[in-house]
């Protein structure tokens, strides 16, 4: 099973780039790094702990 890389910050509707910055909870929450500091690095949906997002890198075509 793969990560959901989503592409929206859950807070703020900002965009969020694969290989950018973004944080994520253990249900795949996504935020950008400005609402996570908002939120004191904690889920708003579940209380849970925000860390980074992993990067995916993209293929060369």
């Amino acid at each position: 099973m793969s990560l959901e890389m989503r592409v929206l910050c859950e807070r703020c509707g900002g965009a969020l780039a694969a290989d950018g910055d973004a944080v994520i909870c253990s249900y795949e929450c996504t935020f950008c790094p400005a609402c996570d500091a908002e939120l004191a690095h904690v889920c708003p949906n579940c209380g849970g702990e925000l860390v980074a997002r992993p990067k995916r890198v993209i293929a060369d075509a």
